[in-house]
């Protein structure tokens, strides 16, 4: 049986945090200040301030002025001071520490999380960890990727709908062997923070099309570059899924917009749809960057989208076979199963007006439909279920 859902894929329009934004303001003034919030746990908070090296001081500084009052409270010394003294390590050490600024490693290396995930002391395991895989990266773009290639087979992490929860920490992922997109992003930052790369967690409450919501991550490579976590790209950035629908977010909609996390206080607040009456991860939209790498398709094509479901509806790989009028074979290949993100479909360019003729077999059951495709724009999705 054959479904059809049009829907327009739009995104969110993030503005990138200036650099003049993340520092240039007094951080010991505005921890001291932090520090009245700490409550029973101040002692552990000052004493952090107290011990950390002359030369870390700032970074301990910024994280203090800027922390979440639920780290404030509850964050020890040791958690804080290894922290800040691996994220200054790694940095100093990366081959590309002349190319990131003070201000982009306080904002984008320094923190030690993300969005809502459980606090975790990860920073010199995964320095420890990782740190072999990218030693012969010369940028940080090239690191990423190739962590991006590297982690989540030396972890056995995979993606999985059945995740214990959406916001992972590094070790309940690593832990559970499975993470959504949400906790595989969480998992590429931290394991590029800890060795030197500065690294941000993006997404999109809703697309616009209604289809669901999507994590991944941005890397600083002399500007804001894009990746899948889970989901490299060959050695490319700037390339997913996901950009056709990121392409057409709206950047003036709370939930249609594209938003990137920032330590730092900014004026937007992230949207958590897990956890809406969460309101201290703050975030800049970043919806425009997306918007301008919208694909202009030649005239008179479309793009049209199609899943093979069990009788459950869950996603399974089925083969599938597109022809043209003409009988010419113009797609062969498979659709996504469970392995892949939940909104990510086989994705095809076709002519519009034209008949096409579709067979999608799995084990004995073969479906054949004849469709012709309209409407310039539209994204369409076809499900075809397999036990129909």
């Amino acid at each position: 049986m054959l479904r059809k859902f049009m829907y327009m894929t739009l995104l969110l329009s993030i503005v990138a945090v200036g650099q003049a934004d993340i520092c240039g303001s007094d951080f010991g003034s505005r921890a001291k200040t932090s520090l009245k919030q700490a409550g029973n746990n101040r002692s552990e908070i000052s004493k952090a301030l107290h011990l950390v090296p002359r030369k870390q001081r700032e970074g301990m500084e910024f994280l203090v002025a800027f922390m979440p009052i639920v780290d404030l409270q509850s964050l020890s010394a040791e958690f804080l001071l290894q922290h800040v003294e691996y994220a200054y390590r790694a940095w100093q050490e990366a081959a590309w520490t002349d190319s990131i600024s003070n201000d982009i490693f306080l904002n984008n290396i320094l923190p030690y999380s993300n969005i809502t995930e459980t606090r975790e002391s990860w920073r010199k395991d995964f320095y420890d960890r990782f740190h072999a895989i990218v030693k012969d990266a010369q940028t940080p773009g090239e690191a990423a990727v190739k962590l991006n290639q590297e982690i989540f087979k030396l972890t056995n992490v995979k993606y999985s709908t059945a995740r214990k929860r959406p916001d992972q920490s590094p070790g309940e992922t690593i832990d559970s062997g499975l993470a959504s997109c949400s906790g595989l992003s969480v998992l590429l930052i931290d394991a590029c923070r800890s060795v030197g790369v500065p690294a941000r967690f993006v997404g999109t409450p809703m697309w616009s099309n209604q289809s669901g919501n999507h994590s991944w991550v941005e890397i600083w490579n002399g500007g804001w570059h894009f990746t899948g976590a889970c989901e490299p790209a060959g050695d490319e950035l700037d390339r997913g899924w996901f950009l056709g629908r990121a392409s057409q977010a709206d950047r003036n909609s709370q939930l249609h917009a594209i938003f990137a996390v920032s330590y730092r206080p900014t004026k937007q607040r992230f949207p958590l749809g897990w956890a809406p009456e969460k309101d201290w991860v703050w975030a800049v939209n970043v919806t425009d960057r997306y918007t301008r790498l919208k694909e202009e398709l030649p005239a008179g094509m479309g793009r049209v989208m199609f899943s093979a479901v069990d009788k459950d509806g869950a996603r399974l790989s089925a083969a599938i076979e597109i022809r043209n009028s003409a009988g010419k074979m113009v797609y062969q290949g498979t659709t996504n199963d469970i392995r892949f993100d939940t909104n990510d479909h086989l994705n095809i360019k076709v002519m519009l007006h034209e008949q096409y003729e579709i067979l999608v077999r799995h084990a004995s059951r073969t479906i054949r439909r004849n469709v012709k495709f309209e409407k310039a724009g539209d994204l369409t999705l076809f499900e075809f279920n397999t036990n129909r």
